[in-house]
């Protein structure tokens, strides 16, 4: 592929350390030609101001000052860095930094002129020269600065033309606060965008301009889309609540204009985003309840400093705890996992990450129900804490395969439980799920059975006074996981239809996955052994609501009796074998506050541990013989609420 030349970096010539660009050169001596013509205005004008009559006898009495003045004047501007900065984004902060640097040539021209002992010019000339060499410069750079821009952006414009493209689509911003104003300036030469004015719900904004730009009611956005052609809308609205940015979104797709959001403001201070980021608005910033702010002690007590395991690193749960233990600096993090590609993925996100913060990175490709490999692996590498997220979490497929589900979940769950155990950890944490409260699926109830070998093992721990902190966390459905409808949700619109959904009033709860994280360790970290915390999940969503606003998320219209018209139909499907309606999150009525306020912690039943140890040995013995009738009927025994469906066999 031919390559333009003026594609090609421009060549440097290095002399000692100093590395030389002939165009950037080329730019700095045209700016110390122009600085020297205006400091030699200055230099007369404030002559002329000061003596305001014949002047040629002062001049010719002060000309020999003028040399000095540029050449302090150059010295100064070349030593202080002034040309380093690039002209078209000069900014009020760098030019403020002008006057300084002017007063210093006005005083050092005032020593060579009490030095060299000539003709002094008037008093008064010192302070007129600085304040003009100030106006003049400053207003100088103000002039090139739009004036480079305005040159860059007629130019792109021009190409843009040339190529079909034409000028950037018309857009409005929503929000004229600081976030809108940071917005529209980042975004005031972007050749994507033309913004043809400003959106805001406060009334005392209405009819005014920034930028000369107009601030609109929102009420005005249909005559504008109409009028002015508008084709987006971007949302600077960072701090509005989760609700309101919601129905926003709804009302400008019903419209059928293309939305867009900036990040969030702490993705903007803590340098994660910058203002001028846009992206498409995602479903997981609509559903829910306004992402939480982590307690930073419990957030530490479990993990810093410490060695720990997750299992099931490579998943979806899995792999954001390993993210969010990773920030708190663990001594080593040993990634846990079976499937080859799902490790290798995690271990290359994380591994520059785990460098920089000086942490030790372990892969390790291990099956969980292998004890003997478990027990050596903890003992290697010192594990203190482990988190155990390894599990099947797909409904129906483990309906499908009763007895590969029950064998992975329970005694996988068993094994690091025991290994734990044995290895004498500080803290041992399950992962559960709200599918094990009333189970009427395998997977749900497999994961009740987990949580009852934890409460044992917890309840063991207290008789002997030793042994590490029990405890498990029960949550509902993460956004984006391997097994959430939304990806599928995603594929179906791609492909164009039709959404399929299960039953017309299916519910389920939902969080993000990076916040379900967060709040999986602050649970680890206030555990004191037996606790069955459940997450705060807000309140149930409608997965054809949810349906219904991913496909108008995607710039599509819902095909149904109302829009016969429209482009992706919803479909029902019926409730597979084991899928319930409504989920839960509590067996029993009530629950506790714990030290966090989206952290509860539940008050659960547990079975005799002799009883469970023998329904245990007996589930083995079903599981050895991959006899599902005889499993389900163990299953039974041990989850008492446990309703089973009928499956394959």
């Amino acid at each position: 592929m031919a390559i333009a030349a003026d594609q090609y970096p421009q060549p440097c010539k290095t002399i000692g350390m100093i590395r030389f660009n002939p165009s950037v050169l080329g730019r700095r001596f045209c700016l110390l030609g122009f600085d020297a013509g205006l400091i030699t205005a200055s230099f007369w004008g404030a002559l002329a101001l000061r003596l305001n009559g014949d002047l040629a006898p002062q001049i010719t009495n002060s000309a020999y000052l003028l040399p000095a003045a540029i050449a302090i004047g150059l010295l100064v501007f070349l030593g202080s860095g002034w040309y380093r900065g690039l002209t078209r984004f000069s900014g009020s902060l760098s030019l403020y930094g002008f006057p300084p640097r002017a007063a210093l040539v006005a005083l050092t021209l005032l020593l060579v002129s009490t030095l060299h002992g000539g003709a002094q010019p008037p008093r008064s000339f010192w302070l007129l020269f600085w304040l003009l060499l100030s106006v003049l410069v400053m207003g100088s750079r103000i002039v090139l600065r739009d004036l480079l821009r305005f040159c860059i952006q007629w130019s792109g414009q021009g190409q843009g033309q040339g190529q079909g493209q034409g000028q950037g689509r018309k857009t409005l911003i929503y929000g004229a606060g600081e976030a809108g104003l940071r917005l529209l300036e980042s975004l005031r030469f972007d050749l994507r965008f033309s913004v043809v004015g400003l959106l805001d719900d406060d009334p005392r904004l209405w009819g005014r301009k920034v930028q000369d730009l107009p601030i609109h009611r929102p009420d005005q956005l249909q005559v504008l889309v109409s009028q002015q052609h508008i084709c987006q809308v971007l949302l600077a609205m960072p701090s509005t609540p989760l609700s309101r940015r919601s129905l926003l979104v709804r009302q400008l797709k019903a419209m059928g204009l293309e939305v867009m959001s900036m990040p969030s403001l702490g993705q903007i201070a803590s340098g994660e985003s910058s203002v001028s980021e846009l992206r498409p608005v995602a479903i997981e910033e609509l559903l829910g309840r306004e992402p939480s702010e982590p307690i930073p002690e419990l957030l530490k007590a479990a993990v810093q400093g410490e060695a720990v395991l997750v299992t099931g690193a490579g998943g979806s749960i899995g792999s954001a705890l390993c993210r969010r233990v990773l920030s708190q600096r663990p001594k080593v993090l040993v990634l846990l996992e079976r499937n080859e590609f799902a490790l290798y993925a995690i271990h290359q996100e994380l591994l520059a990450k785990a460098l920089a913060a000086g942490v030790e990175l372990v892969p390790v490709l291990a099956d969980v129900a292998d004890r003997p490999r478990m027990e050596m692996l903890l003992r290697r590498h010192g594990i203190t804490v482990l988190l155990h997220a390894a599990a099947y979490k797909h409904v129906p497929l483990v309906e499908a395969n009763v007895c590969a589900g029950l064998a992975n979940n329970i005694f996988g769950t068993r094994s690091a439980l025991d290994a734990a155990i044995a290895c004498g950890l500080k803290r041992f944490t399950l992962i559960s799920t709200d599918k094990a409260v009333r189970p009427t699926n395998v997977m749900g109830a497999s994961k009740r059975v987990c949580e009852l070998l934890v409460q044992d093992a917890a309840a063991r721990m207290a008789e002997q006074g030793s042994g590490p902190i029990c405890s498990m966390v029960r949550f509902g459905n993460v956004l984006g996981s391997s097994g959430s409808v939304v990806p599928l949700f995603r594929e179906q619109i791609a492909s164009g239809g039709p959404v399929t959904v299960t039953h017309p009033e299916i519910t389920r709860y939902f969080m993000t996955i990076p916040e379900a994280a967060q709040l999986v360790l602050q649970a680890t970290g206030m555990a004191q052994g037996g606790e069955v915390f459940v997450l705060d999940m807000s309140e149930p969503v409608k997965l054809v609501d949810l349906a219904r606003q991913m496909v108008e998320l995607s710039g599509c219209t819902v095909r149904d009796s109302t829009k016969p018209d429209g482009d992706i139909a919803i479909t029902f499907t019926g409730l597979r074998p084991g899928e319930k309606l409504y989920e839960e999150l509590l067996l029993s009525d009530s629950d506790e506050p714990t030290g966090h306020p989206l952290i509860r912690q539940a008050q659960e039943r547990s079975l005799p541990s002799e009883e469970l140890h023998q329904l245990m040995v007996d589930l083995g013995q079903a599981l050895d013989d991959w006899d599902r009738q005889e499993a389900v009927g163990i299953l039974q025994s041990l989850v008492k609420e446990y309703q089973a469906s009928s499956g394959p066999p």
